[in-house]
């Protein structure tokens, strides 16, 4: 493996960052500058949170983030995305598989599995599916892991949504943990960088600015942290030949 990014992949591991196809128009990234016109080709998977259900297309965190890695020298298109709001990994899985991507993508991007915790969907099959999907996501990278980063799973259970709804906020907690660290250590095994953004969704807690009008969706100010935590990894990424 590239020395560079051995040395990157454990820095990560040791401060905790663990862990139809929609069609996107060129937008501007909020407050990081626009995506370039033409650059770095991304590919964002996922689900609502990368889609960003409620929020404008702009403010989508893989499109802030290609407009800051931008702003910061390094040109990255408009992500093309392959994701929507309440697939789970499995039917992640079937959009792919009806969308074909290119495997020539110069970074991929994943978060996807709070449906499957919020169906009730076990462990085991999450951590199977999201192995598969990371492989598929490695291949889309033209087959380099170091091009390659997992969001965490969001804590919606801190949502307003979320608190309406009248399940126990830590017990939801505690499941998104053991997703999450099911996929923090696929991605170890994978040496796939992987971010953690769970504790920024759940400072959000209680203030509304940071939430979609339905309460469970996040807004671009949210989203800003999610690509500004991950625009160091992604720059030591892109930085990987």
């Amino acid at each position: 493996m590239n020395r560079l990014f051995s040395l990157v992949l454990a820095l990560l591991l040791a401060g905790g960052l663990g862990c139809a196809k929609p069609q996107v128009a060129p937008a501007n990234a909020s407050g990081g500058g626009p995506a370039a016109a033409t650059g770095l080709s991304y590919l964002a998977l996922g689900d609502s949170y990368t889609i960003g259900e409620g929020a404008a297309a702009a403010d989508r965190w893989p499109t802030q983030l290609a407009g800051l890695l931008t702003a910061q020298g390094l040109a990255v298109a408009t992500p093309d995305y392959i994701a929507r709001t309440g697939w789970t990994t499995a039917e992640l899985q079937a959009a792919i598989a009806d969308a074909k991507p290119a495997s020539s993508y110069e970074l991929v991007s994943l978060l996807i599995g709070v449906n499957n915790q919020y169906r009730g969907q076990s462990l085991t099959q999450y951590r199977a599916e999201f192995r598969a999907l990371l492989q598929q996501a490695i291949g889309f990278a033209g087959g380099r892991s170091s091009r390659v980063v997992v969001l965490s799973i969001p804590d919606w259970g801190q949502s307003p949504f979320g608190q309406r709804q009248g399940r126990d906020p830590v017990a939801i907690g505690l499941e998104i943990d053991q997703f999450n660290a099911a996929a923090q250590d696929e991605c170890r095994q994978a040496h796939v960088a992987c971010v953690n953004i769970t504790d920024l969704t759940r400072a959000a807690a209680g203030t509304s600015r940071q939430f979609t009008s339905d309460g469970l969706h996040y807004s671009g100010l949210q989203m800003r942290l999610w690509a500004e935590r991950t625009l160091p990894v992604a720059q030591a990424l892109l930085a990987v030949k």
